[in-house]
């Protein structure tokens, strides 16, 4: 089971645009292809984004380097104004202990060919596949 829950987005919008996510960690079989710190191109499609836990949570979950990616600005920043939807610590996507479910906002799904805007999305659905052989 993934730790924590979604609200609605701090502005209480839908949002429907690309944002920058950056690559937390490597050590998961969504993000084996990347490199740490790796910046992606990605739309959101949201109006209930907004990442919330307790501080318990929050902590196991950091602690455990189980955020995998964040909101992030266009130069790989964390900032508050990169944060489209008020998601603590401006988490994009997380896995579970085991590292094997991964939940995120984002949809890779929508960025998989340059034609939609970008194909970061891609990368995610390789790393998976990756996984998959490597095994």
């Amino acid at each position: 089971m993934l730790p924590g829950a979604l609200l609605r987005n701090i502005g209480l919008k839908y949002l429907c645009r690309f944002e920058y996510l950056r690559t937390e960690t490597i050590d998961t079989p969504f993000t084996s292809l990347m490199k740490q710190g790796q910046l992606l191109r990605i739309p959101i499609g949201h109006g209930d984004g907004n990442f919330f836990a307790d501080s318990d949570t929050l902590k196991r979950i950091e602690d455990n380097d189980q955020v995998v990616f964040r909101y992030a600005d266009a130069n790989g920043r964390i900032t508050p104004e990169a944060n489209p939807n008020g998601s603590l610590n401006n988490i994009a996507g997380i896995v579970n202990e085991a590292g094997n479910v991964l939940g995120m906002m984002p949809h890779p799904d929508r960025s998989y060919e340059r034609i939609l805007g970008s194909a970061d999305g891609k990368l995610i659905f390789e790393s998976m596949v990756n996984a998959m052989v490597t095994k």
